[in-house]
Order: structure tokens, then C-alpha cells, then sequence
């Protein structure tokens, strides 16, 4: 917060060019990666990121609420996408052992067949609007920087 020392400052040019590019790349990359996920292999970005996310999981399982945080969507929103995936037979949905009001997630062996088989599509997409972008970029501090934006 601005102190009577210390004004606050209008952005810079660059600044200003930055925080605009950053919002811009917000909303049109996960559209595009979306878009190359539907067209290649008939897989949203957010039926993929949930794969994901339970791949990567302890016994390939996690808390409807806990992967909805995960993969940045609302619970309801999760909901659809579980239950979408669930009619293919990608996840099943157990109750949770601690807890018998929640309800967790599974990823069957189809369904992490299915992401192995979704991955290299995604990867392309990834490298072609992401990395490509990016050569001659220190990636550790620009995770560094992009971590302490999101904290």
C-alpha cells in the first residue's frame, strides 16, 4: 500500500504491456490447447487435466473436492466432468473411507490408458503455443516469478 513517502506509481509501458499479455495468455491458452485436444483426440482440456491430476495421484484416486481445486474448476463444475468420464469408463466414484459424506474419484486402467494414449497430442500443444515461445528463457526463474504471482 502506498505510503505518504511513497506515492503509488502508475505502471510503466512494459509494465502495463506485461499484465496485459499475462491476461491475454490466461484466457487464450487454455482455449487453445483445448481446441487441439478436441480436434486430435476428441478430449477436452478439462476431461485430460483430470485424468491428470488422478494419474499422478496415491492409488489413483483423490477427493472430488480436493481434484476440483487441482484442476482450478468448482465442484459442480467437476461433477460434470467426472460424471462424463465415468459413462466411458475412464473414472469410477467411491465413497470416501474417512469420510462417508465425500466422495472420491478413481481412475480405472482405461481411463489411464486413455490420458498415455490423449498425452502426446497434448505435449504437441503444449511445446507448439508454450515452449517454442520460450527459447532462450530462464524457465526456473519465470516458474519462480509465476509461483510468487500465484501465492
Amino acid at each position: 500500500m502506498p505510503t505518504a513517502e511513497q506515492p503509488l506509481q502508475p505502471l510503466s509501458a512494459d509494465e502495463e504491456a506485461l499484465l496485459r499479455q499475462l491476461g491475454r495468455v490466461m484466457i487464450v491458452l487454455p482455449r487453445v490447447i483445448d481446441a487441439d485436444m478436441m480436434r486430435e483426440q476428441r478430449l477436452p482440456l478439462s476431461e485430460y487435466t483430470t485424468l491428470m491430476h488422478l494419474s499422478e495421484a496415491p492409488g489413483r484416486r483423490m477427493r472430488m473436492s480436493e481434484l476440483a481445486a487441482t484442476a482450478n474448476l468448482s465442484l459442480s463444475g467437476m461433477t460434470r466432468v467426472v460424471t462424463r468420464l465415468e459413462k466411458q469408463g475412464l473414472i469410477e466414484r467411491t465413497r470416501c473411507d474417512e469420510d462417508a459424506r465425500g466422495w472420491n474419484a478413481v481412475l480405472t486402467d482405461a481411463g489411464l490408458a486413455r490420458l498415455e494414449e490423449a498425452w502426446p497430442a497434448h505435449l504437441a500443444s503444449a511445446r507448439r503455443h508454450v515452449f517454442d515461445h520460450l527459447e532462450g528463457t530462464d524457465l526456473t526463474q519465470l516458474v519462480q516469478a509465476l509461483r510468487r504471482i500465484a501465492t
